[in-house]
């Protein structure tokens, strides 16, 4: 095991991104773009799912909201960004973290439960996502898009932080916590097995 594997990220994950992975990346911006724009439309639209899902929960609404105001304009921000470096949005691709991850949602009819893992996935999502845009902000070779991820690093870790206090609104924290740590644990086992792609966000 490499020393990056070895140490949590400041996150709480337990498999950090291998640093090398910025230089894949940056040799094929014009994909990481479009897959990061991508992301990005796929969060609003999750939360605005969520929001109609649960839309009786007026906590749900109140903190889910302003992120869902937020990752559209993440979302118009990054096909600006595409655009004024000659490229355009191109086709969306299948998002293999994404879905993977899903998997590991538990099913039940318990509707406070249900809403703490849709909530915990989140949380995950926008915790792998702050830690490697932190490490383009830290590593990549373009000024520009440095400033560009450092601010979106600060964005994600906010998200992140308002999904686990959302959960904690509907289970205890020592349940919310604990299956915290087993999302923590599946996704580290998860990264391990996906191919590092410079094309892909996750």
């Amino acid at each position: 095991m490499s020393s990056f594997e070895k140490s949590k990220t400041t996150l709480g994950l337990e498999m950090a991104t291998d640093p090398r992975w910025v230089n894949i990346a940056e040799k094929s911006i014009e994909f990481i773009l479009t897959d990061h724009a991508w992301c990005e439309q796929k969060a609003a639209v999750h939360g605005i799912s969520i929001i109609s899902k649960f839309s009786k929960f007026p906590k749900i609404v109140e903190v889910i909201s302003p992120i869902v105001a937020e990752e559209w304009g993440h979302f118009r921000k990054v096909v600006k960004e595409l655009k004024s470096r000659g490229f355009e949005l191109g086709h969306q691709r299948k998002d293999e973290y994404v879905n993977q991850l899903n998997n590991f949602i538990r099913k039940g009819d318990h509707v406070h439960k249900q809403i703490v893992e849709y909530l915990l996935s989140f949380a995950m999502i926008e915790a792998r996502s702050c830690e490697r845009f932190r490490l383009l902000s830290i590593h990549i070779q373009d000024p520009q898009l440095k400033k560009f991820y450092h601010d979106f690093m600060v964005s994600e870790a906010g998200h992140y932080k308002a999904f686990i206090n959302l959960a904690k609104e509907f289970g205890s924290e020592e349940y919310v916590m604990n299956r915290w740590d087993e999302f923590i644990e599946f996704e580290a086992e998860m990264v391990k097995k996906i191919e590092v792609r410079g094309d892909r966000m996750h």
